[in-house]
């Protein structure tokens, strides 16, 4: 796990001690935990799953299972219904909708087997035992601030929605309408609609709002990387190469095109970080009967440029 300031201040405000996570007299406890995401054809929640596979391998004496909700409410919800009759000790899952999941989750909690939920919160659920995420609304201000700062004067703004239901698109959302709105007279947006976290619609949604278009807009700012990557590829076509793009997630793919000079910016919100404390929650209530400090852990996202590339998470593994 990569250490960052940000790693420490909430390790501590958990309890954690790197190194020191578990006693010895709690170490030996064998633990089966199930670990859900809400598709693994996102590379985003493939290397959320890998690293919280990896944390509990670190950890040791815990057996995974590995669950891929498919973009599908009602799969989580079956493998959610599985590991309750599995008698699973511990959940930690990344909802697909927050409403829609629920009713699973509540069941989980009653049937006392502790849930962490991870990026996406569902607070309709009472005895949660921790969120651990991203603070997607300052995410969306990051993305909404770098427009403002990329162009004082103004601009018009192309916004493609995430998933929607989804808490990291209702909030990413919110926090660009946070900034652009206040200053709507500079900073109009010409056309926003969800594209799904997709790529192929973040091409579609891109290729048709471009078709009706007399003027390109000045921005598009997409609500994760898939999503900017497609419509890169619908501003190719047209060669429409100066239109400034900024994107959310900072995958390895989405870093390489900073590098190169293809996309503008991405937003990064450490979900390597937010694996490892996930896991780390949840196996210490587990080992130790120990409530974590805080039942919200939000990690503040920053906007990666050019300027920057060396402080996203995942700057190693571009080639």
């Amino acid at each position: 796990m990569t250490i960052t300031k940000n790693t420490v201040a909430l390790a501590g405000a958990l309890g954690i001690a790197f190194g020191m996570l578990l006693p010895a007299h709690a170490e030996d406890k064998p633990l089966t935990i199930m670990e859900s995401v809400p598709g693994l054809t996102f590379p985003f929640f493939v290397h959320m799953m890998n690293q919280m596979k990896a944390e509990a391998q670190k950890l040791g004496g815990i057996k995974v299972i590995e669950s891929d909700g498919q973009v599908s409410s009602p799969k989580q919800t079956a493998d959610i219904e599985a590991a309750i009759t599995q008698g699973v000790n511990g959940i930690v899952i990344s909802p697909n909708e927050v409403d829609a999941m629920a009713p699973a989750l509540q069941e989980a909690v009653d049937a006392h087997i502790p849930v962490v939920t991870i990026d996406r919160r569902v607070d309709k659920v009472p005895g949660i035992l921790a969120h651990v995420g991203a603070d997607n609304v300052k995410g969306g201000e990051a993305q909404g601030e770098l427009v403002k700062k990329l162009f004082p004067a103004g601009v018009t703004v192309m916004n493609l929605q995430g998933q929607s239901g989804a808490s990291p698109a209702i909030d990413r959302n919110k926090g660009l309408h946070n900034v652009l709105d206040k200053a709507a007279d500079k900073y109009k947006i010409v056309f926003e609609q969800t594209a799904g976290f997709d790529r192929a619609k973040g091409l579609s949604v891109t290729e048709s709002a471009l078709a009706g278009m007399s003027t390109p807009p000045g921005v598009i700012v997409a609500a994760n990387d898939d999503m900017i990557l497609g419509a890169i590829e619908a501003l190719k076509a047209r060669n429409l190469g100066n239109v400034v793009t900024i994107g959310f997630d900072a995958l390895p793919e989405a870093l390489a095109q900073i590098r190169d000079g293809t996309l503008t910016a991405t937003i990064e919100q450490m979900p390597g970080g937010q694996s490892h404390l996930a896991v780390d929650t949840l196996v210490r209530f587990l080992r130790e009967g120990k409530q974590p400090e805080q039942k919200v852990i939000l990690l503040t996202p920053i906007a990666i440029t050019k300027d920057n590339l060396k402080d996203a998470e995942r700057m190693g593994e571009v080639k």
